[in-house]
């Protein structure tokens, strides 16, 4: 009862404070609301930047080749595709070409590659259909078309069935990809994707300088990657440097350890904030202490103790800060919301992160509430009486 008696009593003078309660709260508002918004802004980057990785492709490896001298043969692809971790591959060859329909013209990247390029890159068609191994092998004048190449070349119209110019030559168009988005900085959907052996015509050269594969399972792509990367070395002995192996898991560590390296600094700038509240809060409690000094001396003349005058302003501090985290907590979330839509940025919130801010603004209103409730406890009754 003596508890929720102290909490009525602090309702009480805050009430009949308002204006100073509000300005004292308004330091760990800002700091709980702060905390909030900015790690959900760094914890959606995250998302948003993991999202764009998975978006590469499943269980994927890259190997890039520097130069025509060590460009991948057809053989040398082969044998990769019958290593015992891979689940499939998908050569590329790539370039810049003019792509017309109509009056419409212009320069997109062309890929040249396989059937199991869908797969590997975890690639979908909204519309059609995407490339066979007969389209290859007839070398058929097909395209696949990026969802941005169809937007800009038929606008509403359905492209499939529809033929487009590719560098003067004509070509159906037999399927459209679901956007991806931009990803690691580049549109995944700027693109027309042809038949490798098409490509090759296109673009006029039959080096092959980079290759997709997939792993069977995301659970031993280390011991993939080693793999391929041995198979590399007995193919291309010493020129190690010429070729390059990269795991796509090794880059989602890379970027996940960048992106909570933020979030803690984004979290421990916030944070200063609410310290900068907590001394707020001591301050107006000095000032409080003194104001009522003379009621502190009726209290302990009438039987009060020192620990009785201790809680009674230890928990007027600790309601000022849970006021200010509740508050600050609703503000934040609302904040959050409004940037995610008028900015068209991912805010991911988190129920450990609100309660770790509102827990955070208690200690606060702990640790600065002490000293304040500790020097009106030892207030002589005698000199509080006949203080003016």
């Amino acid at each position: 009862m003596a508890i929720l008696q102290s909490i009525k009593m602090a309702l009480r003078s805050i009430k009949g404070n308002k204006l100073r309660s509000v300005l004292t709260m308004l330091g760990i508002i800002i700091g709980v609301s702060s905390v909030i918004v900015l790690v959900s802004i760094a914890q959606g980057s995250t998302t948003n930047v993991t999202s764009q990785i998975n978006s590469l492709g499943t269980n994927l490896l890259t190997i890039n080749t520097f130069g025509t001298n060590l460009s991948l043969t057809e053989d040398k692809i082969n044998k990769l595709g019958k290593l015992s971790g891979i689940q499939a591959l998908s050569p590329v060859v790539s370039g810049r070409i003019s792509v017309k329909k109509d009056r419409t013209s212009s320069q997109t990247t062309l890929t040249g590659t396989n059937a199991a390029y869908e797969s590997v890159r975890n690639t979908n068609v909204s519309n059609g259909r995407f490339l066979t191994d007969i389209d290859l092998e007839y070398r058929q004048k097909i395209a696949v078309l990026g969802a941005t190449t169809a937007q800009n070349l038929f606008g509403t119209e359905n492209p499939v069935g529809q033929y487009i110019q590719l560098n003067g030559n004509s070509f159906k168009v037999v399927g459209v990809l679901a956007s991806k988005g931009s990803s690691m900085g580049q549109s995944g959907d700027d693109v027309v994707i042809v038949p490798l052996s098409t490509a090759e015509r296109l673009v006029k050269t039959t080096s092959i300088n980079q290759v997709y594969l997939q792993g069977k399972t995301g659970q031993n792509m280390d011991l993939v990657m080693a793999e391929v990367q041995n198979s590399m070395a007995s193919m291309y002995p010493n020129q190690t440097d010429n070729y390059s192996v990269m795991n796509q898991q090794d880059l989602m560590s890379t970027m996940s350890s960048v992106s909570n390296t933020m979030t803690m600094m984004l979290g421990g700038i916030a944070g200063i904030s609410l310290l900068v509240g907590g001394i707020g809060i001591m301050n107006i409690m000095l000032v409080s202490v003194s104001e009522r000094t003379k009621e502190i001396g009726i209290r302990k003349a009438i039987g009060a103790k020192r620990r009785d005058i201790l809680l009674q302003f230890l928990i007027e501090s600790v309601v000022l800060s849970a006021m200010g985290g509740v508050i600050g907590i609703l503000f934040g979330l609302g904040v959050g919301k409004i940037l995610g839509s008028a900015l068209n940025m991912t805010v991911t919130f988190s129920s450990s992160i609100v309660l770790f801010s509102f827990l955070f603004s208690l200690v606060v209103g702990v640790v600065f509430g002490v000293f304040p409730a500790n020097k009106a406890s030892k207030l002589n009754p005698i000199q509080a009486l006949r203080y003016e």
